[in-house]
């Protein structure tokens, strides 16, 4: 892939979030206020997902190891 061509492309993307969002009408300490809110945003987004993924990959492996195990441990735990 062209370098060039992927930061035109790239270009083209933040000049649609520009349109869409009204920012290229903003002054530029309206800009960084309003970038570095949408940037934090998505930061806590995305470290929210990767911890309750992993909680629940976690306790979805625990569970399949529980199915999986000795069916006689199994029984025994229900019974006690």
């Amino acid at each position: 892939m062209d370098v060039r061509s992927t930061l035109g492309y790239l270009y083209w993307l933040f000049c649609q979030f520009e349109l869409i969002t009204c920012s290229y009408l903003m002054e530029p300490w309206e800009k960084l206020l309003f970038y570095s809110f949408n940037l934090a945003m998505l930061g806590l987004l995305l470290y929210t997902t990767y911890v309750c993924v992993a909680f629940h990959a976690s306790s979805a492996f625990q569970l399949l190891c529980s199915f999986l195990g000795n069916p006689r441990e199994n029984a025994l735990a229900v019974v006690k």
